[in-house]
């Protein structure tokens, strides 16, 4: 298992972001790319430090294989983006009522192709096809996941801080459960504790009780908590931009003996989809082997209820939820650095759902865990060591 701290690792710095750069550009080479287009996504993040929402206004990058590496911004915001760049580039601008489709096509000239960054929004990439011919358009996905989905030491690192700050909140939110408390109370308090602990709040928060369990993202409502209810609980906080995600499942009071037993199957499952996650085995094996365990104990096949209802995992880093994907036709092999969610919820319509989530990371020998799973259903925290006060 990871090693976590109660101290903040340090931040992704520019000579890690140079080397991302770095390896962009091989890439870009080998694939007869002359520049790639980053817009307002976490991509844009990951290679310059450049951290921007995304609206409709263009603020990106282009990295051009040549060595160059230019920022796109409105001119009312050049100053905010001065201060917030990481690495050194120039900054071209555009007024309000100028394209800077035309601006990124006067910058790469009339030949040459341009790579763009896969999660900008469709009718920028239908804006930016009025000035730039299809020809000379490609996809950057293949250029940029290879590099994000293998994280390095620092990556794993903050993501290992944000995981432990995302345990001791899920233990102290149970530790403070009450009858009659709504959903949404303990939304707020798992988002002050986040905060406490130096998150960044709660990048999301799911809390369902009773039959709201059984909907994978929980119900509508504001359900109140009462007596012999399912607890689910996944949330996650982030880490200069590092996500975690964590899922507990417990019950408020006694658990029945049906719960009992899809709770069991359910850690059966995780241990399976761990324990196949070996180096160089697709990433569908993973999923088909929490499905085979949990076939063995009456559940499914594939994704028939009560079952199984979506993928044993996602990749994450930057994005809560990134490719790779621990899914049927997703052939990735797995490697060192990747790092996954391990999910195999087991739903009953109508009734309650169990959801353990921890997530691992590849190493040379294996996977290894930066949670520990839960330890049981009556002792969901048994093992958890206390954060240090102070």
């Amino acid at each position: 298992m990871t090693n976590s701290s109660t101290s903040v690792p340090a931040p992704i710095g520019a000579v890690e972001r140079q080397a991302r750069v770095t390896g962009l550009r091989r890439g870009m080479d080998a694939a007869g790319v002359e520049t790639v287009l980053l817009g307002s996504t976490s991509s844009l993040r990951y290679f310059t430090g450049l951290d921007w929402y995304a609206s409709e206004r263009l603020v990106g990058a282009l990295v051009h294989a040549s060595g160059g590496l230019d920022y796109i911004t409105p001119q009312f915001e050049l100053e905010k983006v001065e201060g917030l760049i990481s690495l050194p580039g120039d900054i071209l601008t555009w007024e309000e009522d100028e394209s800077p489709w035309r601006l990124v096509a006067d910058r790469i000239g009339p030949a040459g192709r341009m790579a763009v960054d896969e999660r900008m929004a469709l009718a920028m990439y239908r804006s930016l096809r009025a000035e730039i011919d299809d020809a000379r358009l490609a996809d950057a996905a293949p250029l940029i996941h290879p590099l994000r989905s293998r994280k390095s030491p620092a990556e794993i690192a903050l993501m290992s801080h944000a995981k432990a700050i995302t345990i001791e909140v899920h233990r102290r939110a149970y530790e403070q459960l009450h009858a009659g408390q709504r959903a949404s109370e303990v939304v707020r308090f798992i988002d002050d504790q986040h905060r406490a602990l130096g998150g960044s709040g709660n990048s999301f928060c799911i809390v369902s009780f009773g039959e709201d369990t059984s909907l994978p993202h929980g119900g509508e409502g504001d359900r109140a908590l009462a007596a012999g209810d399912v607890v689910l609980i996944d949330t996650g906080t982030r880490i200069d931009g590092y996500s975690s995600d964590i899922t507990r499942t417990y019950v408020f009071g006694a658990a029945s003996p049906d719960v009992r037993r899809v709770w069991e199957a359910e850690k059966r499952a995780q241990a399976a989809a761990f324990d196949a996650a070996r180096p160089g085995v697709p990433c569908e094996a993973v999923d088909a082997a929490a499905r085979r365990s949990l076939e063995a104990d009456g559940f499914g096949p594939g994704y028939s209820l009560p079952g199984l209802p979506h993928r044993t995992g996602h990749g994450i880093g930057l994005d809560i939820h990134e490719g790779p994907y621990l899914v049927k036709g997703d052939a990735t092999p797995l490697a060192t650095g990747m790092c996954f969610s391990n999910e195999p919820m087991i739903v009953v319509p109508g009734r309650f759902g169990v959801r353990l989530e921890d997530h691992f990371h590849m190493t040379d020998a294996g996977p290894e865990w930066f949670t520990r799973p839960q330890h049981s259903l009556d002792e969901p925290f048994a093992d958890v060591p206390i954060w240090p006060a102070g």
